[in-house]
């Protein structure tokens, strides 16, 4: 899979309109916006499959931070049989544990990297949309500069 950076270099180069080949840059708007389309919804979909990761990782977490889940699956998932180092935590407390796993933040942050290519691709894909404009835009500069 492409990553951000690799996406924000492919359209460093995609974005670009010679003004000597408009007709060439009209021509390749729907052949970026195919491309560009394609990587979004498969980050779209990457993002679905990591959310539905994430919730199932929060269950687990729940369960093994309210000590109902069995020795026998934690020991599976590689977890320490006794998250809080015998310490007495209230329920109220447990938030700060949730939002200090290395499992939760790791997840959360793939899930915010999905969700910020996807902030990018869409808005590519919007520039995209409107390259018809700004090529109408440099034509009539181009006829404004001849003098008509």
């Amino acid at each position: 899979m492409i990553d951000l950076k690799s996406i924000h270099e492919m359209w460093a180069n995609d974005c670009v309109i010679d003004p000597n080949e408009l007709d060439k840059s009209s021509r390749e708007q729907p052949i970026l916006h195919a491309k560009y389309l394609e990587l979004l919804s498969t980050y779209k979909l990457q993002l679905k499959r990591a959310e539905f990761s994430q919730k199932s990782l929060l269950k687990d977490k729940w369960l093994y931070y309210n000590g109902k889940m069995d020795q026998q699956r934690v020991q599976e998932l590689g977890w320490e049989i006794d998250p809080f180092d015998g310490l007495k935590v209230l329920k109220g407390e447990l938030d700060y544990y949730y939002d200090s796993d290395p499992e939760i933040q790791k997840s959360e942050e793939k899930i915010q990297y999905f969700k910020t290519v996807i902030d990018t691709l869409t808005d590519i894909i919007n520039n995209i949309n409107w390259r018809h404009q700004t090529i109408s835009n440099i034509i009539k500069w181009k006829q404004f500069e001849s003098g008509n």
